[in-house]
C-alpha cells in the first residue's frame, strides 16, 4: 500500500550503515515512521532536519509494516533555526513533545500549532507563551487536559488565578486564598487574551511541567526535554 502527504520532520535516527528511520508528523495521519535508504548521505542531510516541512510518500506491503519513505523538501527551516537560539530551542522542545504522541494517531491541531511556532515572528515572551500554550494543548490531546473553565470550589468563572496540582482544575482568587502555598499559579494569558509577562511565562511552564511530569514523563520513565529549563530561563527573562 502507499499514501502521500505533507508533514513535519520531528526526529531521525540511524539504521544500519547508510539508512535512517525518520519520524514525520503528517496531516491527517499523525506521527509516522519510515525507513529512508541512503538517508545518511550528504545529499539528504539538509532535508532530514527536524523542523523542516516535507512532501512524503510512504510505501509498504502491509499497513502494519514500517514501510519506506521518499521525501521532497517543502520548507527548509533548519538553517534559520540554528541562527536563532531561542527558535532552535523551541523547535527542539516542540519536536520532542510531538514524539510523545501515539504512532499513526492524527493530531492536526498540534501539528498546525507546531508549524506556527517554528514560523513565528515576535518577541521572546511571545515565543515562550506560544510554547507554553502548546504544552497545555499537548496535555489535552494526550487525554490529560486541565479544566480551566470554572472554579473547582465555587463554580465561578471569573478571577481564576490558580490550579489544583492534584485535580488540574482552576481555583478562583477567593477560594485559593487559604491554600496559596499548595496551588499552582494560573497565568492570565492561558485563559484570556492578556499579554504575558516574564513571570507569567515562567509560571505557565511550571504549571504544564507539573502535569506533564505527573501524567507523561514519570509514568513513561522519561526526562523532560534537556533544553527546556534553559529555554524557559531565556524567554521568561528576555532583558537579563
Amino acid at each position: 500500500m502507499q499514501w502521500d502527504g505533507e508533514g513535519l520532520i520531528v526526529g531521525v535516527r540511524r539504521h544500519g550503515e547508510s539508512s535512517v528511520i525518520a519520524e514525520v508528523m503528517v496531516e491527517g495521519r499523525g506521527r509516522q515512521l519510515g525507513l529512508i535508504r541512503g538517508g545518511r548521505s550528504s545529499k539528504l542531510a539538509a532535508t532530514l532536519q527536524p523542523g523542516n516541512s516535507v512532501q512524503v510518500s510512504w510505501r509498504a506491503r502491509l499497513e502494519e509494516h514500517l514501510g519506506t519513505f521518499t521525501l521532497e523538501l517543502l520548507e527548509a527551516r533548519a538553517a534559520g533555526l540554528i541562527a536563532d537560539r531561542a527558535k532552535l530551542y523551541a523547535s527542539q522542545i516542540v519536536c520532542e513533545h510531538l514524539r510523545l504522541l501515539p504512532e499513526r494517531d492524527p493530531h492536526d491541531r498540534l501539528l498546525g500549532l507546531a508549524i506556527r511556532i517554528l514560523d513565528q515572528q515576535g518577541t521572546l515572551l511571545e515565543l515562550g507563551a506560544s510554547v507554553a500554550r502548546f504544552e497545555l494543548i499537548l496535555l489535552d490531546e494526550l487525554g490529560f487536559g486541565l479544566d480551566l473553565a470554572s472554579c473547582a470550589a465555587t463554580g465561578v468563572t471569573r478571577e481564576l488565578t490558580h490550579v489544583s496540582p492534584k485535580s488540574g482544575r482552576a481555583v478562583s482568587r477567593a477560594a485559593a486564598e487559604p491554600y496559596l502555598p499548595r496551588l499552582l499559579r494560573l497565568p492570565p494569558f492561558l485563559i484570556t487574551s492578556a499579554d504575558p509577562t516574564g513571570d507569567d511565562v515562567a509560571d505557565a511552564f511550571r504549571l504544564t511541567g507539573h502535569f506533564l511530569d505527573m501524567h507523561v514523563w514519570m509514568p513513561r520513565q522519561l526526562q523532560p526535554p534537556a533544553i527546556r529549563d534553559t529555554f524557559v530561563e531565556l524567554v521568561s527573562k528576555p532583558d537579563v
